[in-house]
Parts: C-alpha cells; sequence; structure tokens
C-alpha cells in the first residue's frame, strides 16, 4: 500500500494560501481508499465509455445529439413523457455528472439481478448518498430532472465489428417509466419511481459491460469529463498491446472530450487536468501526455473482471 503523502504529492495541489478544496479532499480520500480495500463496482455500457452525453445543458431546443469515436458511434434523440393534466410533455436531453451517475446505477441494478426492472424510488436514494450527491434539496430535484430526462431519451448505438460487420442498436434505454409529479407545478419534477430498460439495451449491456469503481465515481462526480476519461480508460487500457503503447494525438482526443472547446490549448489543459484526478483513483492507469499527444500503455482494469463476477454472484 503506497503512504498518503505519495498519493496526495502526485495531485494537483492547491496554492499554498488556500485551504484544500472539498473537491481536492475527496479524489485523495478515495485514492487512498482504493488502494486499502475491496471496490464497490459499477457498471458502464462499452459504447458510452468510448462517446459522450452532452458535458452541459444544450437548450431545449437541441432535441437530437451526435458523438462518434474511431468505431462506435451514440445518437441520442430527446423525447417525451406523458403529464396527467398536461399530456405529453417534451423532455430535454440528459447532461452534466448526474445522469452517467445515475445510468452506472441502473445498469448495475439490471446486472446483479439480471433482469430489465428496476425499482428506482428508495434503492436510488441510497446511491446517491454513498457517492456524495444528496446532501441538499437542489441537487437532489436536479437529480431527479436528470433521472427524467434520461428516461425519455432514445438512443442508437452504434458499433463496427470488422471491415464487413457492424452492429446497430435502436432502442430507448429505458422503454417504460412510472412518473411522479408534485401538485404545485412550479416545482414539476420527472420523477421515474420505477423503470424497465429497453430489451435490445439490457441484452447489449450483458454483452458490453465495463465494471468500475464506484467509489472513483463518487470522486469525480462533479465532473462530466473526468467520469468519461476514467470510463474510457477503464475500457480502453487493459485491451492496448502489452508491446506497443497506442499513440492519440491531441486533435482526435479533442474530437471524443472536447465538447464546446473551441481552442485545442484551453481544451489540452482542462483535460490535463481532469487527467491527473483521473489517475489518483485509477493509480494503475499508465498514460504519457506530451505536447503532440497521448500514449496510452497497458494497463489492469480499474476492477479486474474475474472480480466483478465474483462481486455480481455474491
Amino acid at each position: 500500500m503506497r503512504p498518503l503523502g505519495a498519493v496526495i504529492a502526485e495531485m494537483p495541489q492547491p496554492a499554498p494560501a488556500r485551504p484544500a478544496s472539498a473537491k481536492h479532499l475527496r479524489v485523495v480520500q478515495a485514492a487512498v481508499a482504493i488502494q486499502e480495500s475491496a471496490p464497490g463496482i459499477a457498471y458502464a455500457h462499452t459504447v458510452l465509455c468510448q462517446t459522450c452525453l452532452p458535458y452541459r445543458d444544450p437548450g431545449d431546443a437541441v432535441r437530437e445529439w451526435e458523438r462518434e469515436n474511431g468505431k462506435v458511434m451514440l445518437s441520442l434523440e430527446a423525447g417525451k413523457a406523458m403529464h396527467p393534466k398536461d399530456g405529453l410533455i417534451k423532455v430535454g436531453l440528459p447532461f452534466g455528472p448526474k445522469p452517467r451517475l445515475i445510468l452506472s446505477y441502473l445498469n448495475t441494478q439490471a446486472i446483479i439481478h439480471q433482469k430489465p426492472e428496476i425499482d428506482v424510488e428508495d434503492s436510488l436514494t441510497a446511491f446517491v448518498k454513498r457517492v456524495g450527491l444528496a446532501s441538499h434539496g437542489r441537487n437532489i430535484r436536479t437529480i431527479k430532472d436528470q433521472l427524467g430526462r434520461l428516461s425519455a431519451t432514445r438512443i442508437t448505438l452504434g458499433i463496427v465489428n470488422s471491415e464487413t460487420e457492424a452492429t446497430t442498436v435502436n432502442t430507448q434505454i429505458i422503454s417504460r417509466f412510472d412518473l411522479w409529479f408534485p401538485k404545485d407545478d412550479r416545482q414539476r419534477v420527472l420523477w421515474p419511481t420505477a423503470i424497465v430498460f429497453g430489451r435490445e439495451y439490457f441484452e447489449s449491456l450483458l454483452n458490453h459491460a465495463v465494471p468500475l469503481d464506484e467509489r472513483a465515481l463518487a470522486a469525480l462526480s462533479d465532473s462530466a469529463m473526468a467520469l468519461d476519461i476514467y470510463a474510457w480508460l477503464g475500457q480502453r487500457l487493459h485491451r492496448v498491446h502489452p508491446r506497443e503503447a497506442a499513440f492519440i494525438p491531441w486533435p482526435a482526443v479533442q474530437r471524443q472530450f472536447g465538447q464546446g472547446f473551441a481552442r485545442l490549448r484551453k481544451f489540452r489543459e482542462t483535460f490535463l487536468g481532469a487527467l491527473r484526478q483521473v489517475q489518483a483513483v485509477y493509480p494503475a492507469a499508465k498514460v504519457q501526455a506530451s505536447a503532440r499527444g497521448l500514449s496510452l500503455h497497458h494497463s489492469a482494469p480499474p476492477v479486474p473482471y474475474r472480480t466483478a463476477r465474483r462481486l455480481a454472484r455474491a
């Protein structure tokens, strides 16, 4: 086990005159805990490890979102939900770190219980507390809103399997959801109390799930970019050839993670800050940054697949 001082020394440090931020301390604490104890597992779909949901609210007028990364593609279409008084109402696209965390929880429940039906009402509350998202009412309202958006979104997953074969999954992540609305319309929040994964998505998830450490997700829960980098490295690094590094130039990195960044220099600065946080909670990740791009080296996954299978059966 590495000493706490060594872990802190590798973290981006605040200016001496300022106290450490809550985000910084959370990452440091998670880094130490990850080296000392067994993981709690959360799952991500491999396509969503390689492509990204929106980082920020694209606005109500934006009803479609597409991201492509090499051999995988993600397409989202904002959907509608039934209101008991207003009929079908338009629901915006999910964005930010919260739908990423929520989806990892839903994926995990579906895999553990081997069924697409999930009772959200009580169990999600426990999850959001574990990852530090339930500290105040505004946060809870945001989580409910993002779960409602995620529930209504239609999704297309595209995977190129070979030069002559490709797979397309057209579905909704969630095919059915029961909504609760407060009586005061000024506080209207979409709150699914029960959901059912779409059959195609559920079957695809069972075959393409990537195990991640729940404590790392909690430590990175303030940053959608950091969560995306962690998930990407978690599914990518263990597949890199043991004797040959995979090189990715900065323009390609920006195409994958640079939503909203017009200047490469600014993106690279932000990305490297997020990468340092990720490497603190994923110490096995061997990633080198240079002026030209990133070099990825073969690394153990955040959670060994053998461990994930054992814990899933527990």
